[in-house]
């Protein structure tokens, strides 16, 4: 149910969305900080929420269905907002494209294979990707300013956050390519089928 606690943590990474895009906005180190503590709690729910469902033996098919549209709009947003505003560097919106662009992927992939309803288990590799990629954004929404807020000033916050960023788009390719086989595996096993099939109707038909 929407109401249990599991789901109600993966609804709340959406509603942080509008809150984390005001914070980002408003463009002085207090927001920048408050963005990233926003984002980080966000992500945070995102492994509770699951753990939780899974201790207590509350999942279902509305979570499994919201929690990876919930992280995907997080991240989308955030990455957005950071390129709208300017605050990647050139060589840091390449690897903000790949992410993007492997979400997009994994998201149709996904839903073409519920279709042969085939599941697409989430891997280690893949867990130390949304590790990575919370962390870098999050950092990035921090940036030096917010960094400056908290006596961190020193550090090269936004340095940090963009080599997190390239790690997390070189784990997604990684994970990526994983799925993308598993689905063609899966998309070609389902051809070989529907062409057996046919080939049997075809053969029941002959006089």
């Amino acid at each position: 149910m929407p109401t249990d606690l599991p789901n109600l943590l993966t609804v709340s990474r959406i509603a942080a969305i509008p809150v984390l895009v005001a914070l980002a906005a408003v463009a002085a180190p207090w927001a920048d900080m408050a963005a990233c503590v926003i984002f980080a709690a966000a992500g945070i729910t995102d492994y509770f929420d699951g753990k939780i469902a899974r201790d207590r033996g509350v999942t279902s098919s509305f979570g499994r269905m919201l929690d990876p549209i919930a992280d995907k709009l997080l991240v989308g947003a955030a990455l957005m907002m950071l390129v709208g505003l300017d605050r990647l560097s050139h060589a840091a919106l390449y690897p903000a494209i790949v992410i993007m662009l492997r979400e997009i992927a994994v998201s149709g992939l996904r839903e073409y294979l519920a279709e042969l309803r085939v599941g697409l288990p989430v891997t280690k590799l893949a867990k130390w990707k949304t590790g990575f990629q919370m962390g870098a954004v999050g950092t990035l929404l921090a940036g030096d300013t917010g960094a400056g807020t908290i006596g961190l000033g020193f550090l090269p916050v936004s340095l940090i956050g963009e080599v997190g960023l390239w790690i997390a788009a070189a784990l997604t390719l990684a994970t990526g390519w994983d799925y993308l086989q598993a689905g063609l595996s899966h998309a070609g096993r389902a051809d070989a089928a529907a062409s057996a099939a046919a080939d049997a109707r075809e053969t029941a038909l002959r006089p």
